[in-house]
């Protein structure tokens, strides 16, 4: 076992804890019922005069840790943080008593007390509480960083969350906007009649999506199962038992790189809805957003990464092909052979791989040259047949499929598909990724025959999409790393 070793600080602390226990006061403390939180007195009391106040005299118990504390004499002013916020105390012996002002006098920053008081102003005009009961809560044995500089290793920050959103008041507002922006979703769609459901996290075959798999054992089946890399296979499935329209909001696993955009662990939502196609999933992500926009923020207009970006309906609409052209001049709305594409790959720096088909060159060049370009919200739509195994078939041309994803500034937020629904199709596109799996690629899906099947018994048609939860976040808050929106990040060992 690990010997603990403490500090000089921590060993003063640990002293007043013996102190505490010899006074008799539990040093990590018994219920308190709070009344307020510093969110309720700013909004019910900020437009009070100080007379008014005087006056009326409210009385408010709060619950919080001491981050600030400056003592003169018989009087003692505290900075109290809850989950709102942060607000002032004024406790003065003469009020509390001698016996609890030797308790104030003791208290460090971190401990967290429970207040019973009234709400005043100061002369200078900050809205404060004026304790008259003070109750140790819990005893804070490791002390928070020093103020101004506080958690400055951003890995630290990371690793020690919990100190980072008593110290980080943007960690912090981030933290609770989450949340509210996943509500937002949820109302949108249940207003809109859809059902939110729950699909298995393991799955005994790989499916759904292009990704590394996280595989783990099932021992009462003796059988390797994946975390899912995708919810799309099973909710399909609902669809075709008739619940018309579903989504789920839930974890995924894909065993992959971690960067600014990508965690191992991240949280998606998938959406299908029954006699939809791939124009309804785009009006309906165009839904989605906006409404988180302005449920979180009171507006369509984010700054992000140096760009103004409005998130009002109405996004811009192109196909790969010509995002591609734009970009290149390189026209693979042509008809083109696969020598023809190859070649025109070497030209422009592009390294073609053992599995790629037409489908895949056309890709590369959208991601070399075209993706970190877009900075206003873009749905890019018209993917190559090779790269979507999932979706139907343009009609006019059979290479390419009725699929888009959405780009913004650079990021994709969104991937959605007019779905796939002849079985015979789809038990081809799955032999075909068999075969580029053979190739080299892992992550190539594998063979589903029960979906297959569940598709034999009719799947309407449908539209449905996927999108980051993560990423609207950052989009929403600022926040340019995935781990600022994560609580609780994974992190390489120290």
């Amino acid at each position: 076992m690990e010997e603990r070793k403490f500090t000089d600080q921590e060993l003063v602390r640990r002293q007043k804890l013996q102190e505490l226990k010899d006074l008799g006061i539990d040093p990590f403390g018994q219920r308190f019922d709070v009344t307020a939180y510093t969110s309720d007195i700013r909004k019910n009391y900020s437009d009070k005069t100080a007379e008014e106040l005087e006056e009326s005299k409210p009385a408010v118990s709060i619950a919080g840790r001491i981050v600030a504390k400056r003592r003169k004499g018989k009087v003692c002013f505290m900075n109290l943080l809850d989950r709102d916020g942060k607000i002032q105390l004024y406790i003065k012996k003469d009020t509390v008593g001698e016996d609890v002002y030797e308790l104030v006098k003791k208290s460090d920053l971190g401990d967290i007390i429970g207040i019973d008081g009234e709400v005043f102003m100061t002369h200078t005009g900050e809205l404060t509480v004026r304790v008259e009961k003070y109750t140790h809560l819990t005893k804070a044995l490791r002390p928070l960083p020093e103020k101004f500089h506080g958690l400055t290793d951003t890995e630290e920050r990371f690793r020690r969350r919990y100190v980072d959103l008593i110290m980080n008041d943007e960690a912090r507002k981030v933290a609770f906007m989450r949340p509210k922006i996943v509500r937002s979703i949820q109302h949108y769609l249940d207003d809109k009649g859809y059902t939110e459901v729950e699909t298995p996290i393991m799955n005994s075959i790989l499916g759904g999506a292009a990704a590394k798999p996280f595989i783990t054992h099932f021992n009462a089946l003796d059988k390797d199962f994946y975390l899912r890399i995708a919810t799309e296979l099973n909710l399909k499935r609902l669809i075709v038992g008739g619940m018309d329209a579903v989504y789920e909001i839930g974890r995924l696993f894909r065993n992959e790189g971690m960067d600014r955009t990508h965690n191992p662990e991240f949280t998606t939502i998938e959406v299908y809805k029954a006699f939809s196609d791939l124009e309804g999933m785009m009006d309906l992500t165009e839904g989605i957003i906006a409404n988180a926009a302005m449920t979180v923020n009171g507006t369509y207009d984010v700054e992000y990464k140096g760009h103004s970006i409005s998130l009002a309906p109405g996004f811009k609409r192109i196909s790969m092909v010509n995002a591609i052209k734009e970009k290149t001049g390189v026209d693979f709305g042509e008809q083109k052979t696969i020598e023809e594409a190859k070649k025109l790959a070497e030209e422009h720096g592009i390294e073609v791989e053992p599995h790629f088909a037409y489908g895949h060159i056309v890709n590369a060049f959208f991601e070399k040259y075209v993706e970190e370009t877009i900075v206003e919200p873009t749905f890019v739509y018209g993917h190559p047949i090779e790269i979507s195994p999932l979706a139907k078939k343009n009609l006019q041309d059979p290479r390419f499929t009725q699929r888009f994803e959405l780009f913004i500034c650079g990021n994709e937020y969104a991937n959605a598909f007019t779905e796939l629904n002849d079985p015979d199709d789809q038990y081809e596109r799955f032999a075909n990724q068999l075969k580029e799996k053979e190739l080299g690629n892992d992550e190539a899906n594998e063979m589903d025959m029960d979906y297959v099947e569940a598709l034999e018994y009719g799947l309407p048609p449908t539209g449905g999409m996927g999108m980051g939860i993560d990423r609207l976040v950052m989009l929403l808050t600022g926040q340019e790393t995935i781990r600022e929106v994560i609580l609780f990040p994974h992190m390489k060992n120290k």
